[in-house]
């Protein structure tokens, strides 16, 4: 029976090889843009969002040309405060984490 399969890893065992990615220097100017898109998109999207789905049907109606029925509105202006709440919650979370991970490693 083979003991390693055939990417390297020793099979049958409970081992992980775990990668730490390591960040040295500061950020480059691409990577500082890629993260206050992340944190700007969904919140201004949640501040533009407008709250009647009528005047949701017409921004898209004036901006693409396709015309939205009042429950089709409603149900895209739903998803996108839920998308926009989760992904601003999933960076609040992450943002939490690695700081409690940087606070325990030293």
């Amino acid at each position: 029976m083979k003991t390693n399969c055939s990417c390297g890893g020793a099979t049958g065992s409970d081992t992980r090889k775990t990668t730490v990615v390591q960040t040295t220097g500061p950020l480059t100017f691409r990577q500082r843009i890629v993260k206050t898109v992340r944190w700007l998109l969904p919140g201004i999207t949640l501040a533009l969002l407008p709250k009647c789905p009528i005047c949701l049907a017409a921004y898209v109606a004036l901006g693409t040309g396709i015309g939205l029925s009042v429950t089709a509105a409603t149900w895209l202006r739903t998803g996108l405060v839920v998308l926009c709440i989760g992904s601003l919650t999933y960076l609040v979370l992450n943002k939490v984490l690695s700081a409690y991970k940087r606070h325990r490693q030293g």
